[in-house]
């Protein structure tokens, strides 16, 4: 039985001329997925991609679940590959199928004939295939609108390939085709889901995380390597740095009127998440804000905070409700490590009256007390990295 895997792309059929180079880093993307499953072949033609076992015992089960993180993919199945001949398929077909409709009451059969060569139309092969299942498993009634399964033959230039209904993929673009950028990730809910949408979008991920040791615990830490752990079951590896905070926020608390502490915080934020950034090659920051959720996240204060770096921020959260992000992040399995008690820095002397409508000028005025440069600085070179993947022991 030659049984394989097949991919379809969806969005990147769309890419034109450009396709090839979007298919070839989703084909790399696939490979380093399920190299540790065994030894395969890869190719693709007509926006489908092939995955073929060499070895007999070759676990399917895993690779599929594996296939449901990889963005890029719309859609994936189990298919059997057999002669393109009809005596051939009306033969494979029911044996193949016997564990979808052995215990199934109403089907359909649709057929894809890419292959105009192929002697009979597809119609003709759908009621041809849908005779044979009758006949081999009496008990099927045919519902052409609501079918407990959808049974699929495609006639291809390689092989007709028999299949069940589908899954649905990932969606999105393959990562690493739309450039790289830095996400400053925290603890809360919202980072990880931006994190997670981003890498959908193609983009490859650094982190940047603001530790402030004692006010905040090594839990905290660990936490948001949990958290990447998840999201980089999408992304692939993410190279985190953490960030030695703890002066500049003591420094903004002794210096710094108490309703700009979370301005100023967050714009040193964004300064030293583009200092990193730049030095991995990345082209944009992405936060998880939304507008209005806190004080920080005015429009106002969004200008404020954005007006002390250069290169884009990417808020794709921005216009979502909570309810909306946390249905994402329970989606992607981080919700629950979200809410885990441990506290950020960004909580750090948090003021009781913070400025919701602030003007630039004042904040710049209020931020001259401090040496900025020299603190960040100080905070740049002491920056630890690590590689964050689905198989770091943490």
């Amino acid at each position: 039985m030659n049984e394989i895997i097949l991919i379809k792309n969806g969005e990147l059929a769309l890419k034109g001329l450009n396709r090839m180079t979007f298919e070839d880093i989703l084909v790399k993307n696939i490979r380093r997925r399920i190299s540790a499953f065994g030894n395969i072949s890869v190719r693709k033609a007509q926006s489908t991609i092939y995955i073929e076992p060499k070895d007999e015992d070759y676990p399917f089960d895993p690779v599929l679940d594996a296939m449901r993180q990889v963005f890029g993919i719309a859609a994936f199945t189990r298919a059997l590959a057999v002669e393109k001949d009809m005596d051939v398929i009306l033969k494979a077909a029911p044996k193949y199928l016997e564990n979808r409709l052995k215990n199934a009451k109403t089907f359909k059969v649709e057929s894809k004939r890419s292959d105009k060569r192929f002697p009979l139309t597809s119609p003709e092969i759908s009621r041809e295939l849908g005779g044979a299942l009758l006949a081999a498993y009496p008990h099927l009634k045919v519902d052409v609108h609501h079918p407990d399964e959808v049974i699929m033959v495609e006639i291809r230039d390689y092989a007709a390939y028999i299949h069940g209904e589908q899954i649905k993929g990932a969606g999105g673009m393959p990562v690493g085709s739309g450039g790289r950028a830095a996400v400053l990730i925290s603890g809360g809910i919202d980072s990880p889901v931006a994190a997670y949408m981003m890498s959908k979008r193609g983009l490859e991920l650094n982190a940047v995380h603001f530790a402030s040791p004692p006010y905040t615990s090594p839990r905290a830490e660990l936490k948001v390597k949990r958290l990447l752990q998840k999201v980089s079951g999408y992304s692939g590896t993410i190279r985190l740095g953490i960030v030695p905070f703890t002066e500049i926020q003591e420094k903004i608390g002794e210096c710094c009127p108490e309703e700009y502490f979370t301005l100023i915080m967050r714009r040193f934020m964004m300064k030293i998440a583009e200092r990193i950034a730049k030095e991995r090659g990345c082209g944009a920051l992405i936060t998880g804000e939304s507008v209005g959720q806190v004080a920080s996240q005015t429009l106002p204060a969004l200008a404020v905070t954005d007006a002390v770096v250069s290169m884009p921020v990417l808020r794709p959260v921005i216009g979502m409700d909570k309810d909306e992000i946390i249905e994402i992040s329970r989606k992607i399995d981080t919700f629950k490590t979200s809410i885990e008690p441990y506290e950020d820095c960004c909580t750090v002397f948090t003021p009781k009256h913070p400025k919701t409508r602030p003007q630039l000028e004042k904040v710049e005025e209020a931020e001259r007390a401090l040496n900025v440069d020299e603190l960040i600085d100080r905070a740049v070179e002491g920056t630890t990295f690590e590689l964050i993947d689905p198989q770091t022991e943490l």
